[in-house]
């Protein structure tokens, strides 16, 4: 048996991931990736980047990021302390969920990830204070591509369970969504 379990969730494309925990009176093991493992379930998935954050105050948002193709990412999110409720919008132009949004609840140590393929925005609100996220990527960061839909957009109507802390200055500046937004075409 495998050590990583896929599950789909509404978003086509979109899967929380189970790490097989195994523990005893020394503490707890769980092995966060195997890319034989992923690939042997369709998901193949090569790492170009790893990224580790801190959220310090329980409410803080980060997000909604994304890169636009030719950089496009899937990304691996997993929690490493405290909780946080983790958020994935599809951008795919002509997806059938275009602009829907999923959110997963992701607590150390229980086991989970949430993995997101190219073509989806991420962001997350910390429910603890002192949530860290290790986040792996598919591709580098590109500055360049980079984009990000605004948290309080009410075309996406995402139901923030606490209210918004600490946005930064750059995520409280991403738009509000157009009319012209046609999304990402991979």
């Amino acid at each position: 048996m495998s050590d990583l379990r896929l599950h789909e969730l509404p978003l086509v494309g979109l899967f929380a991931l189970e790490h097989k925990v195994h523990g005893d009176e020394r503490g707890r093991f769980a092995r966060l990736f195997c890319a034989g493992s992923l690939a042997a379930c369709g998901q193949p998935l090569a790492i170009r980047q790893i990224n580790h954050s801190i959220s310090r105050q329980r409410g803080t948002v980060r997000g909604l990021h994304f890169q636009r193709p030719p950089h496009s990412e899937a990304k691996l999110i997993t929690c490493l302390r405290g909780a946080v409720w983790d958020v994935a919008v599809d951008v795919r132009a002509g997806s059938p969920t275009f602009l829907h949004w999923h959110a997963e609840h992701l607590e150390a140590g229980d086991g989970r990830s949430l993995l997101l393929p190219p073509g989806f925005a991420h962001g997350f609100q910390a429910l603890s204070d002192d949530a860290e996220l290790l986040y792996l990527h598919s591709a580098d960061y590109s500055p360049e591509y980079e984009a990000g839909l605004s948290v309080h957009d009410p075309r996406l109507a995402i139901a923030w369970p606490l209210p918004i802390e600490n946005l930064s200055p750059r995520d409280a500046s991403h738009p509000l969504l157009s009319d012209q937004f046609q999304g990402v075409r991979l």
